[in-house]
């Protein structure tokens, strides 16, 4: 038998480098009219720790949003729900170590008072502020650690990659290290000239991550000049690509939001749906979730494994994406991968539970890019060396169902004692 050439895997859409971004430093802050700044205001026991995070556009922007799906939704997210209808924001204001969920009236009350005392320390009207909060679910949220902090916070506000360090820090809860990323290109102008745009953002999530919208918070800005329909629909559909494809534990949180910033201080013309740069913008906006998403399943609790799974050859994109989910939620799969086992049986086991239509005879699959299966039967693989392959911190899966042309890819992470203690521990 000759060799057994690996499944050729799609790249994916949205490079922002096909439209000349490249990364750059900033994070938030690399969007010019962004600043920012996090301290400790008392949500957590452990001074060291921040816990306040303050985002705000200096003179305003375009903003879109995205909310979890969970009915359970938190009292933030019912606030900034009804705050983001109008397109417009300011500020953004989040807490770590209170959900402010499953807290009624007030709980509502007090992610109000909390878009008043920002309002009134930056200047706008509390309908121009966003709330966000993440941390333990049916704990109280105290509003005075707020109206201590809030005054000293805005006046901690700078554009600068500390001030975006600290903002994305105050928002961690179980992450082992802060996400950020930063993007800058050029967008050709109809005069001849070139016009510089930046996306820069922060993400926070480690466990209860299957966001089915976002992940649990988010913060993205751009100073790119969008109108409200452009950012809406390039924000919807970057989640739809990359937050929407991560699951560390198939849990989707009470408080998922995902946020977008538009200053428009790059200066140029509207950029809406119909630009000539809306395609390059959407795509610089894909990468940073993308590249969020991506560390998000790295930093899973517990997880020693970043794990790719991608589907091809299915009937339909949700055929496709049905799989890849099974399988990376899949326990023994996740396991295995902790284990260093390459025990593709797992992989095809959790491809055939989820109900899709396909036939075995017809599956190949690869593991860390070595062919394991082929026309539904095993081949034979060298285990030393897959044992090699699994010290590489990423894992990638790819199976193909011969069913069509259809791809989904989802991100997710191995299963470890750690997780267990982690969750097991949560509230002790």
């Amino acid at each position: 038998m000759g060799t057994i050439e690996p499944l050729a895997v799609p790249s994916g859409n949205g490079d922002p480098s096909a439209y000349g971004f490249e990364p750059c430093g900033g994070g938030v802050c690399a969007a010019a009219g962004i600043c920012a700044a996090g301290m400790h205001a008392g949500f957590r026991h452990d001074p060291a720790r921040g816990d306040l995070a303050l985002v705000v556009a200096e003179k305003g922007g375009v903003c879109a949003a995205t909310f979890t799906q969970n009915r359970f939704c938190a009292a933030p997210v019912q606030v900034s729900r009804s705050h983001a209808a109008g397109g417009m924001a300011r500020a953004i204001v989040l807490n770590s170590g209170i959900a402010n969920a499953a807290t009624g009236e007030p709980g509502l009350r007090c992610a109000e008072a909390e878009c008043e005392l920002v309002a009134r320390a930056v200047g706008c009207s509390p309908q121009e502020v966003l709330v966000a909060s993440t941390g333990v679910i049916g704990a109280e949220l105290p509003l005075a650690p707020f109206e201590r902090s809030v005054p000293k916070l805005a006046q901690r506000l700078r554009s600068s990659v500390q001030a975006a360090d600290d903002a994305a820090r105050a928002v961690m809860t179980t992450d082992t290290q802060p996400k950020q990323v930063s993007l800058r290109g050029t967008l050709p102008q109809e005069d001849g000239g070139d016009l510089t745009v930046h996306v820069g953002g922060f993400a926070k999530g480690s466990g209860m991550i299957q966001p089915n919208m976002a992940t649990m918070l988010c913060v993205l800005a751009t100073d790119a000049p969008l109108t409200r329909e452009a950012a809406h629909a390039m924000l919807l559909d970057a989640v739809r690509q990359s937050f929407n494809k991560v699951t560390v534990d198939s849990d989707t949180s009470t408080n998922d939001s995902c946020f977008l910033l538009a200053t428009g201080k790059a200066g140029g013309k509207a950029i809406g749906l119909d630009s000539p740069s809306y395609p390059a913008v959407a795509a610089a906006v894909l990468g940073a979730c993308t590249n969020l998403a991506r560390q998000i399943a790295a930093d899973g609790e517990g997880a020693t494994k970043l794990v790719t799974v991608d589907v091809l050859g299915a009937a339909t994109e949700r055929q496709a994406d049905a799989v890849a989910r099974a399988i990376a939620n899949s326990p023994l799969v996740k396991t295995a991968i902790y284990g260093h086992d390459a025990n593709w049986g797992r992989v095809a086991a959790a491809a055939g539970k989820c109900g899709v239509d396909f036939r075995q005879e017809d599956v190949d699959i690869d593991l860390l890019g070595v062919p394991v299966l082929r026309a539904g039967l095993p081949v034979t693989v060298d285990e030393d060396d897959m044992l090699r392959r699994f010290e590489s911190p990423n894992v990638d899966i790819a199976i193909s169902l011969g069913m069509g042309s259809e791809h989904a890819r989802v991100w997710t992470c191995d299963l470890t004692r750690e997780y267990v203690h982690i969750n097991g521990d949560y509230r002790s």
